[in-house]
């Protein structure tokens, strides 16, 4: 591996499979296969997962239904627990020690976040579910896995989509777009690149955090780029950007 440590941000939907909404045993299996497979290379790895499977706190508050954006943000987190419950007990099932750590603690379900104990438990080995959110409204998932990244020294933070990295333009409008092997922080927000939201960006810059953008619905692909292969990735850091 070419990293000790990382913080794998998935959005809710690598959970649902086909499905339009919700958790897919299925998926969950896969999902925790890929993650099976880095542990066992030595890769510590803590893990936020979105909620958009089961609930989008946002659209929610704006849908005139009388939902307070608080109130909608906080359902929002609690769908994460949901989430990391079901991936807790995927991962070990498969093998793998896991523990769901929240930031809104719930006794007999979900212990609360507390740093000491989920860098105990990576250095033992397990996967850490890191849930609920920061435990405030008004912040995303995004900006979670940047504050805990920060939090537990993470050497990068591994952000799961759809696509093999950042390009220069959406490629599924302009079959023209390219794709970034390395893209520099100040050339992402010049360019105005939508790498993660403004403040979690914010963090991994100001802590010198890489951000590794990376398609996980490839199988395998975890494996590759935790393992230093950028040509199914985009690597954004402090080093010059350059196009593959």
């Amino acid at each position: 591996m070419s990293y000790k440590r990382i913080l794998l941000k998935l959005t809710g939907e690598t959970l649902k499979g086909g499905a339009e909404s919700g958790i897919v045993p299925e998926a969950v299996a896969a999902v925790a296969e890929q993650i099976r497979e880095v542990v066992q290379s030595g890769l510590q790895v803590a893990l936020v997962v979105g909620a958009g499977n089961l609930f989008r706190g946002l659209p929610a508050s704006k849908k005139g239904a009388g939902l307070a954006r608080a109130t909608a943000d906080a359902i929002g987190m609690l769908a994460t627990v949901m989430n990391a419950l079901a991936l807790r007990d995927a991962l070990e099932a498969a093998g793998t020690p896991a523990e769901v750590l929240s930031a809104i603690p719930i006794p007999g379900v979900a212990a609360g976040f507390d740093r000491r104990r989920a860098l105990a438990l990576l250095e033992a080995g397990s996967v850490v579910l890191l849930a609920g959110g920061t435990g405030h409204p008004f912040f995303t998932t995004d900006t979670t896995a940047a504050l805990r990244a920060c939090e537990l020294g993470a050497d990068a933070v591994f952000k799961a989509t759809k696509v093999a990295g950042v390009y220069t333009a959406d490629p599924t409008k302009d079959p023209a777009a390219r794709r970034f092997r390395h893209l520099a922080y100040d050339d992402a927000l010049a360019r105005r690149l939508e790498v993660m939201d403004a403040a979690a960006f914010s963090l991994c810059r100001d802590n010198g955090i890489e951000i590794v953008v990376f398609n996980f619905f490839v199988p395998g692909n975890l494996r590759r780029v935790a393992a230093g292969d950028t040509s199914v990735a985009t690597v954004v850091g402090s080093a010059a950007s350059d196009l593959a």
